[in-house]
């Protein structure tokens, strides 16, 4: 009798870097996250988009919807890894108040590449990232009290987090933002905010494990039922 194994594959995160300067806070941010993920027994891939040289423009023929529309071969890749995604991360820096266009250029290109402003009016599900758990790492220079002061912190939020876990179906995995954050950064204080990236990678891993163990369980409850 042949043996399948029904081992489900590890859960995957993709993690998404937006920040130009090599050994930059943000890499190293994104750097422990993948770390501990890989401690906690998944599998994390980082995409740092600086160096793979992403193009953050959309093209007029690539947009979605669009006549003879077609994927290019770098957005057909991030795709491929996102499918396989559990959670997809972004890191990155505030720059006048929001994401880098690099950033924004992946969600334009990548994130959106199916999703039609008909399938957004008609709550259509994204074929690749619904039931994906999003969440987001950033830092700021400025205080997060002097954000808010702008009106820039609600704005962010409304505008980058919540509409993005609305139109692509994803669930909320957090925003986790480090503030005052210098080229002159308290050796200290660094310390204490990768622990804290850390604590989120641990508690995300955790919480995923804990969904995928009840829905294995719940199944064999289901198959038990239908074999008696």
């Amino acid at each position: 009798m042949a043996h399948f194994d029904s081992t489900p594959p590890a859960l995957r995160h993709v993690v998404v870097l937006g920040h130009p300067a090599e050994g930059s806070f943000n890499h190293a941010i994104a750097e422990r996250y993948c770390e501990t993920v890989r401690s906690c027994g998944q599998e994390a891939d980082l995409r740092d988009l600086y160096v793979l040289d992403f193009d953050p423009r959309l093209r007029a023929d690539h947009r979605p919807g669009s006549l003879g529309n077609h994927l290019s071969s770098d957005v057909s890749r991030e795709l491929g890894l996102l499918r396989q995604a559990d959670v997809v991360v972004f890191v990155y820096p505030l720059w006048f108040g929001m994401p880098p266009a690099i950033i924004k250029g992946y969600v334009d290109r990548v994130l959106g590449a199916a999703l039609t402003p008909d399938s957004i009016a008609h709550n259509v599900p994204d074929a690749v990232l619904d039931g994906r758990t999003f969440a987001t790492l950033s830092t700021s220079a400025t205080t997060r009290a002097w954000l808010e002061e702008q009106g820039q912190w609600q704005s962010l939020h409304q505008a980058f987090d919540r509409y993005l876990l609305s139109i692509f179906g994803m669930a909320d995995g957090g925003h986790t933002h480090f503030e005052a954050v210098v080229d002159d950064l308290d050796p200290q204080y660094a310390r204490e905010m990768l622990e804290t990236v850390e604590q989120t990678a641990r508690a995300l891993c955790s919480t995923l494990a804990a969904a995928r163990h009840a829905i294995g369980a719940r199944r064999a409850l289901e198959s038990f039922a239908i074999a008696e």
